[in-house]
């Protein structure tokens, strides 16, 4: 660039500058609006600013509320796990029953070993974990082979916490149809 094409863009910034310079302190408008909305909300009380909220789709409590509100939920799942326990538990007795009562009929099933157990799942356990848990309580045979399946079923990240009552007899289908 040539030097008088310097001088004449510098000219035209210094320029530019000045006019907008002096069009933010004549409107000044932006100031006093927000100084005037911040006023408005230092006006209300607790109840006038609850209300607002609330009518702009807000809920708004305390945290005496909020903490009566978690600890219902909390309450609301243990006893879902405990009635879900207890109904697993109630099923895995009847067929228990059953199976003694068709023993007690005379059939023999070549007087082969069950094992039960009642398998815990806790929260971050993963199908690894589990398929060895199965494994050291005699119900599986291998540990691979229930991570095998469940990979294969695309179940590594269904895995619900909970305990489970689960037997040797029981195929794979009915133990993913237990835990997952």
């Amino acid at each position: 660039m040539a030097h008088k094409g310097l001088q004449s863009f510098a000219a035209g910034m210094i320029v530019t500058v000045g006019v907008c310079g002096i069009a933010y302190y004549v409107t000044g408008s932006n100031q006093s609006a927000g100084a005037e909305a911040s006023s408005d909300v230092d006006d209300l009380t607790e109840e006038e600013l609850i209300v607002e909220l609330q009518e702009s789709g807000f809920v708004v409590q305390t945290e005496a509320e909020w903490q009566t509100q978690l600890e219902d939920l909390e309450l609301a799942v243990t006893e879902r796990v405990s009635a879900d326990f207890a109904a697993q538990l109630e099923e895995a007795q009847a067929e228990s029953e059953a199976d003694e009562d068709e023993d007690a009929d005379g059939s023999d099933d070549d007087d082969q070993v069950v094992y039960r157990t009642v398998l815990t799942v806790s929260p971050g356990m993963t199908s690894i974990d589990v398929g060895r848990a199965l494994e050291g309580a005699n119900i599986i045979d291998r540990a691979r082979d229930f991570f095998e399946e469940v990979e294969d079923r695309g179940l590594e990240n269904d895995l619900r916490p909970g305990s489970f009552e689960v037997e040797s007899g029981m195929s794979m289908d009915q133990l993913m149809d237990i835990i997952f």
